[in-house]
C-alpha cells in the first residue's frame, strides 16, 4: 500500500507539506521566539534576504519590532543581547559554527571556514605567530610603501586639478576605487610578496591561476571578490545548494560561482609565483607568507601546499575588503561632520612634522585618531550580520529569558548591537567621535567589530595599524569636498560601500 502512494498525485501534495512542515516541528522549542511566518518554515525567506544584499538592515527592524529575540531561519534565532556575546562567541563555552560557513570553502578548509575545534586549534596555532607584535611591527614596512604610492598619484590629480580653471584646484574622483586599490596592493605585498599594482596601473586587475600550472589570466580582483561574498553569504543560508548554484538561472549565482573560482585562481597565482621566487633564492623578506611557511602546528608540522594557499586566500580577503570599506565609510563620515575634520587635521598637524607618510609609533597613540576610527567601526559596521555558531550536545544555553536546545543555531547582530538606542543612547545613529572619551563597560561589550572570542579576527592587530597610517596619510596631506549626501552600501559577507564622490586637492600647508 505504501508504495502504491508514492506512486499517486497524493505524493505531490505530501512532499511539500513535509518538507516545510518537518522543521517546524524539529523546532517546537523555539515556536513562541517571534520573526516572519516563512521563517518558522523554510531558510527560503532568509536566502531571499541575502540575495537582496540587505539582510543586516531587515534583522535590524525585526528586532526593532519584536525586541531581543527574532526567529530568522527555522533553526535560527538572532540575539540582540550583549550578555549573549560570550556566552555564543567566548572561550570554552561549546560553540561551533555553523553550516553556514561550507558555502566559503574554495581551495580547502582554512582557518576562516573551519569548523572542526580540534582542527580549528590546530590552525589558529599555525597561523597566530604570523600576527605577533613582532611580526606586525616588521609588515609595517610594505604598507608604508604602499601609501606612498598612493600619495604619489593623488599628488599628481591634486596637481592637475589646480592647472585646470574649471576644477576650482579640486580633483574629483570616487575614492572607493583608490581606498581599493591600497588596500588590496598592501594585502598583495604582506600576503604574497608583491603588490597587485593596482595603484601604479589605478585599475582594478589581478592574474589568475585555476591550478599552479595553468597558463595565467586576468580578472578584477575587486569586483572578483564582492561577487564572491556576495553569492557564498547566500548559498550560506542554505548550504546543501552550493553544488547546484552553478546552474540556477539567476546571474547572481552562476556569475558568483565563477567569482569563487576566480578568487582562488588569484591566491593560487600569487603563491606560486612567491614560492618560487623563494626556491631560486630571489625572495628573502618577512611577510605574511614567510611568516605563514615557518607556522608549525604542535606536532611540528607544516601547512602543506594548498592550506597554504587557502590561508593567503583567507588573509586576501580579510586584509583589503574590511580595510577599504572602512576607509572609505570614514572619509564618507568624517566631510559629513567637518567639526571632526578640523579636529582631526589638529591632532595630526600637532602630531607630525610633515605630510609624508607617518611611522605607526607617530599615530598609533593619538586620541583623537582612534576615537575617529572606532566610531567609524560602529556605525558603519562592515561585518553587519550575526555569525551563527551552534548551541553544543547537552543541556542547551539560557539567553534573554529564553531555552535554547542544542542544535538551534544563534547568532548575535553585529550592527544592531552597534545602533543599540539602550546600550548607546539617543544618538546611537549619530556619527559622534566624542562618544568614545567615556565609554561604559555595556558598550565595551556590546563592540564587536572584529568579532569576539577564539574566533574572532586574527589579524586585528595588522588592521588597526593599517587604518591608523591610512587615515593619518590622507587627513594630513589633503582636504576634500563631498559630492554626495549618502553612503549606498551593498552587503554581501561584508557591507561595501557602493562609491565615494568627492573632491581632493593637496591642503596649502601640507
Amino acid at each position: 500500500m505504501f508504495l502504491s502512494f508514492l506512486f499517486t498525485p497524493w505524493i505531490l501534495l505530501a512532499l511539500p507539506l513535509l518538507y516545510f512542515g518537518l522543521p517546524y516541528v524539529r523546532n517546537w522549542q523555539i515556536q513562541d521566539v517571534p520573526g516572519p511566518w516563512l521563517a518558522k518554515f523554510t531558510n527560503l525567506w532568509y536566502l531571499y534576504e541575502a540575495r537582496r544584499c540587505r539582510r543586516y538592515l531587515t534583522v535590524h527592524n525585526l528586532h526593532e519590532k519584536h525586541g531581543k529575540l527574532v526567529r530568522i531561519q527555522p533553526n535560527q534565532v538572532s540575539i540582540a543581547d550583549p550578555d549573549a556575546i560570550p556566552i555564543v562567541y567566548g572561550h570554552g563555552t561549546g560553540f561551533l559554527k555553523s553550516d553556514y560557513y561550507d558555502a566559503f570553502v574554495s581551495i580547502q578548509r582554512g582557518l576562516f571556514n573551519t569548523r572542526d575545534r580540534a582542527e580549528h586549534t590546530r590552525k589558529r596555532k599555525t597561523v597566530s605567530h604570523t600576527f605577533s607584535a613582532k611580526s606586525v611591527g616588521q609588515f609595517e614596512q610594505y604598507i608604508h610603501h604602499n601609501l606612498e604610492q598612493l600619495t604619489s598619484q593623488w599628488d599628481s590629480k591634486s596637481k592637475q586639478a589646480q592647472q585646470n580653471p574649471r576644477s576650482g584646484g579640486y580633483y574629483r574622483f570616487d575614492a572607493l576605487h583608490w581606498f581599493n586599490y591600497v588596500a588590496f596592493d598592501i594585502i598583495g605585498d604582506l600576503a604574497f610578496g608583491a603588490p597587485f599594482g593596482m595603484l601604479e596601473k589605478g585599475a582594478d586587475v589581478a592574474e589568475v591561476r585555476l591550478s599552479p600550472d595553468a597558463p595565467p589570466t586576468s580578472a578584477p580582483a575587486i569586483e572578483v571578490l564582492n561577487r564572491r561574498g556576495e553569492v557564498s553569504n547566500a548559498i550560506g543560508t542554505m548550504s546543501w545548494i552550493k553544488p547546484y548554484a552553478k546552474y540556477l538561472p539567476d546571474p547572481f549565482f552562476y556569475k558568483g560561482i565563477e567569482a569563487v573560482k576566480n578568487l582562488a585562481g588569484i591566491a593560487i597565482a600569487r603563491v606560486n609565483e612567491r614560492l618560487a621566487a623563494a626556491e631560486r633564492g630571489e625572495i628573502q623578506r618577512v611577510d605574511l607568507l614567510a611568516r605563514l611557511m615557518e607556522g608549525k602546528d604542535e606536532g611540528g608540522n607544516q601547512l602543506g601546499r594548498e592550506e597554504l594557499t587557502a590561508e593567503a586566500l583567507t588573509q586576501l580577503i580579510a586584509g583589503s575588503d574590511t580595510t577599504s570599506n572602512t576607509s572609505c565609510a570614514l572619509l564618507y563620515h568624517c566631510l559629513m561632520h567637518p567639526e571632526v575634520v578640523k579636529k582631526l587635521q589638529a591632532e595630526l598637524d600637532r602630531a607630525l612634522p610633515s605630510s609624508d607618510v607617518p611611522t605607526y609609533e607617530q599615530v598609533k597613540s593619538l586620541p583623537y585618531l582612534d576615537m575617529v576610527i572606532q566610531e567609524t567601526l560602529r556605525i558603519h559596521s562592515t561585518s553587519s550580520q550575526g555569525l551563527p555558531r551552534l548551541v553544543p550536545p547537552g543541556a542547551g544555553v539560557d539567553l534573554a529569558g529564553h531555552h535554547f536546545p542544542q542544535g538551534v543555531v544563534l547568532s548575535v547582530p553585529a550592527y544592531t548591537m552597534h545602533h543599540s538606542k539602550e546600550i548607546w543612547g539617543s544618538d546611537a545613529d549619530e556619527y559622534r567621535p566624542e562618544r568614545w572619551e567615556k565609554v561604559t563597560e555595556r558598550q565595551k561589550q556590546a563592540f564587536i567589530p572584529f568579532s569576539y572570542g577564539p574566533r574572532s579576527c586574527v589579524g586585528r592587530n595588522v588592521a588597526e595599524m593599517e587604518l591608523a597610517l591610512i587615515v593619518a596619510t590622507v587627513f594630513r596631506r589633503y582636504e576634500f569636498e563631498l559630492y554626495q549626501d549618502h553612503l549606498e552600501t551593498r552587503e554581501g559577507f561584508l557591507r561595501k560601500p557602493l562609491g565615494l564622490q568627492v573632491g581632493m586637492r593637496k591642503r596649502q600647508a601640507a
